[in-house]
């Protein structure tokens, strides 16, 4: 399934509901699908789709699959600047996200797409 988002800070939101809804729906298809990994999900969409919003200063697309093994989260923007995981700071509302992602997915990458911007993917074993 994939989704385009505005470049507005609601994206993030609707992301998670999206989400949400999507995997609900694949879990009573697959039962593979458990509620935690859901949360997962829908936590990492929720940091990538903030972070496209927020630093790649254009619309993005979330594209979500389902298989029997993993969950694959894409994240899309047209900024092509890598993310940069930062150490975060104890008093410090944000520089969390990747980490968050990294610690939740089993694999973790960014890769530049032709004609510019980059795709963020986060994958979840089932």
């Amino acid at each position: 399934m994939e989704y385009l988002l505005p470049d507005e800070a609601a994206s993030a939101r609707r992301a998670r509901r999206l989400t949400s809804a999507f995997l609900s729906r694949s879990r009573h298809r697959m039962a593979q699908v458990e509620a935690g990994q859901i949360d997962d999900a829908t936590l990492i969409v929720s940091e990538l789709v903030a972070n496209a919003t927020r630093h790649g200063r254009s619309a993005c697309r979330l594209r979500l699959q389902v298989s029997d093994e993993q969950v694959t989260v894409e994240v899309y923007d047209d900024n092509p600047a890598q993310p940069r995981l930062r150490p975060p700071t104890p008093d410090g509302e944000s520089g969390r996200g990747l980490a968050i992602v990294r610690d939740l997915a089993q694999r973790f990458d960014v890769i530049p797409v032709t004609g510019g911007g980059k795709r963020v993917r986060a994958v979840l074993a089932m």
